[in-house]
């Protein structure tokens, strides 16, 4: 029996896919997975039991990966499963600051009580006239799961869509649409584009990478939207930018004290993958993960682990270990298995930075000595039997 603890409330759809073996927690003690969406666990104390962590979303800003890391616990996030649900809200963002159909609707709310209403309405929509982005250069810093869809869309509505993504997977290229500019530089995108969307995840690399020196290379009036993450964004400099008019409108998911109310930006209260399909999406993955680990020892969507993947366990038994990425690992594992007569079947390794993850398949069963020796070698964070 598996137990399980949601540190958030979860689709219902994704628990569905849970049978008979796997029990939810009322609290953490005994679990051997947490599924969490945005609860914070840096401060959490957890049990040892624990092994797998599952995001049901795609940023992990709120698990201390490394750290869960130095234990052997893996953990899991769910790329692309809410990407529609913040494509279209991208796409919404535009329109939005294209015309102001925000200030047309509270000006309507303001006079309801005016008994002539719609012949004063014909006289002031002028103020809140704007432009078509139809014919407008998108560009997409970013062409992940979701920067991916919205190139496809926004060409979809006419604009010329620019991209630009040093690191683009195979999958994403396949799935870009042939009329996608790919731009080789930034500067590329900040020169030419209208309008500029930002979908890369938050690194040291990235952090407020939307800067003075990236403003000062933009176009005059441009609008900048940012639903991946507000630390990409430099926002004294953005204040800067919008006082001076070089930046036209500023769309971002993210509330704080420096955007909200402000002049010139519209801020909604992170609703990118609030939508229930995106959220019974993300859930469905996250489970799936889990499975595979606890059940298979598979390792697929980790984000402080390496991908690794030996399908059902067909041989007697089958255990899993975390360890640091270093020499001479592999040969200690093997010669404790040799030493007390247990024979590897088959067997894969997997590194990831300065983590590594082996899964072995075994003729007999490992005993308690045999992983006892396992556990005592230096770099080992932790050794799971899978069957």
């Amino acid at each position: 029996m598996y137990q399980y603890h949601c540190l958030n409330p979860i689709a219902q759809k994704g628990l569905d896919l849970f049978d008979e073996s796997y029990r939810n927690s009322e609290d953490l003690a005994g679990c051997e997975a947490v599924l969490v969406r945005s609860a914070k666990m840096h401060d959490l104390e957890i049990p040892e039991s624990l092994c797998a962590v599952a995001r049901a979303g795609a940023g992990v800003n709120n698990i201390p990966v490394q750290e869960y890391a130095e234990k052997g616990i893996v953990v899991f996030n769910t790329p692309g499963a809410n990407a529609n649900g913040v494509k279209e809200l991208v796409i919404a963002g535009m329109l939005l600051a294209s015309r102001d159909i925000v200030g047309g609707i509270e000006w309507v709310e303001s006079q309801k009580n005016t008994e002539d209403i719609g012949k004063l309405a014909e006289k002031q929509k002028k103020q809140f006239a704007g432009c078509e982005i139809s014919g407008k250069k998108l560009g997409i810093i970013g062409l992940g799961a979701i920067g991916a869809m919205v190139a496809n869309a926004a060409s979809g509505l006419g604009m010329d869509v620019y991209g630009y993504d040093p690191y683009i997977s195979i999958d994403a290229a396949w799935n870009l649409s042939r009329m996608i500019h790919h731009s080789r530089s930034l500067d590329e995108i900040y020169s030419q584009c209208d309008y500029i969307t930002i979908h890369v995840p938050l690194l040291d690399t990235t952090r407020e990478m939307i800067n003075r020196e990236a403003f000062a290379k933009m176009k005059e009036g441009v609008v900048l939207l940012n639903f991946a993450r507000d630390l990409l964004v430099d926002e004294e400099a953005l204040i800067e930018a919008l006082d001076s008019g070089k930046v036209k409108k500023y769309v971002t998911d993210f509330a704080n004290p420096v955007v909200a109310g402000r002049k010139g930006i519209l801020v909604t209260p992170h609703l990118g993958a609030s939508t229930e399909e995106s959220e019974e999406n993300c859930a469905v993955m996250a489970v799936k993960e889990l499975r595979n680990f606890l059940e298979n020892g598979n390792i697929r969507n980790s984000v402080n682990f390496p991908n690794c993947d030996m399908g059902i366990c067909t041989s007697v038994g089958r255990i899993a270990i975390t360890h640091k990425n270093i020499p001479n690992m592999i040969s200690q594992v093997t010669n404790v298995l040799g030493r007390e007569g247990v024979n590897i079947s088959d067997m894969t390794n997997k590194s990831r930075d300065e983590n590594a993850y082996t899964l072995l398949d075994l003729e007999s069963a490992a005993s308690k000595e045999a992983l006892d020796a396992l556990k005592a070698i230096k770099g080992v964070s932790r050794v799971r039997v899978v069957k």
